[in-house]
C-alpha cells in the first residue's frame, strides 16, 4: 500500500508547503476566489495547447494564460473596489471556456476531469521533484523580495509568482485540489489557532492529505475529489463548530455580567 500512496502524498504536502503561505495571503486580502481564477485562466491555456499543438507547449501556454490572469486581478485589486465579481467573472469565462475548447477534442472530457482533479496516486517522482524545485525557487523569491516591495509592484510580485505557482500546481494536480489544498488548511488555522497559522496550516493540510489518500485507497475513491471533499468539509465544520461556540460563549459572558449587575 506504502508503494502505492507514496507519491500522491509526497505530492499533496509538495503543493501543501508554498500554497498554505498563499492560502494565508488570499484569505487576508479578502480574495479567496483568486485561486480559482488563475487556476482556471491555466486550464484554459493547457485546453488551447491540447487542442492546437496536442500539449506539446503544454506549460509555457498554461502560464502564459495564468501570467495574465494574475495580472488582470492585480490591475483590478487597484482600480476598482468589486474585485471579487471580477475575479468570479473571470473564473466563469475560463471554466466555460475551457469547457468549449475541449468539447472540439475527441478525449475533451476525460481531458477535463484531469484538468479539475487529476489522479495523483500515479504522479512521476520526477514530476514531484520538479514541482519541488519551482516551489522552493519561488519561495525563496518571495521571502526575499516581500519585505522590499510595496503597492502595485509588491501585487504584480505576489500575482506573478501565485500565477507561476498555480501553472505547475494544475498540470499535475488539478484546479480543485489546489483551491482545495490553499484554502482549507489556512481557514481552520486561521479559526483555531492565534499564532504561527503557517506552521499550523502545514500540520492540518499534512494530517487532512494524509487521512484523504489513504480513504481514497481503502475504498476505491477518486484520490483528486477525495482530497478536496474532505478539505472542504474539515473547514466547513470547523467554521460552524466555532462560530457556534463563540455565540455559546458570548451568551454566556452576558448572562453572567446580567447577574454580577443584580
Amino acid at each position: 500500500m506504502i508503494d502505492i500512496l507514496i507519491s500522491a502524498f509526497l505530492l499533496s504536502i509538495v503543493l501543501l508547503g508554498i500554497h498554505a503561505y498563499f492560502g494565508l495571503e488570499i484569505i487576508r486580502r479578502g480574495i479567496i476566489f483568486t485561486d480559482l481564477a488563475v487556476g482556471q485562466m491555466a486550464a484554459l491555456g493547457a485546453a488551447i495547447s491540447i487542442l492546437l499543438t496536442d500539449g506539446e507547449f503544454l506549460y509555457p501556454i498554461s502560464l502564459s494564460f495564468a501570467l495574465l490572469g494574475g495580472i488582470l486581478i492585480a490591475f483590478a485589486s487597484q482600480r476598482t473596489k468589486y474585485v471579487e465579481a471580477f475575479i468570479g467573472l473571470l473564473y466563469a469565462f475560463g471554466f466555460s471556456a475551457v469547457f468549449i475548447i475541449l468539447s472540439r477534442s475527441a478525449h475533451g472530457m476525460e481531458e477535463f476531469q484531469k484538468l479539475m482533479a487529476s489522479d495523483i496516486l500515479y504522479t512521476p517522482f520526477d514530476e514531484i521533484l520538479k514541482t519541488a524545485i519551482i516551489y522552493s525557487i519561488l519561495g525563496l523569491i518571495i521571502w526575499i523580495f516581500n519585505k522590499k516591495t510595496t503597492g502595485f509592484i509588491k501585487d504584480v510580485l505576489f500575482f506573478l509568482t501565485f500565477a507561476i505557482t498555480v501553472t505547475s500546481s494544475v498540470k499535475v494536480a488539478g484546479v480543485l485540489i489546489v483551491f482545495a489544498i490553499l484554502v482549507s488548511p489556512a481557514l481552520i488555522s486561521l479559526h483555531l489557532v492565534r499564532k504561527n497559522y503557517l506552521f499550523f496550516a502545514w500540520i492540518i493540510g499534512t494530517i487532512l492529505n494524509l487521512v484523504a489518500i489513504i480513504a481514497s485507497y481503502k475504498f476505491d475513491f477518486p484520490t483528486g475529489y477525495t482530497i478536496v471533499a474532505l478539505n472542504a468539509f474539515a473547514a466547513i465544520l470547523v467554521i460552524i463548530v466555532t462560530e457556534r461556540l463563540k455565540i455559546i460563549f458570548n451568551v454566556k459572558n452576558k448572562h453572567k455580567d446580567k447577574n454580577e449587575k443584580t
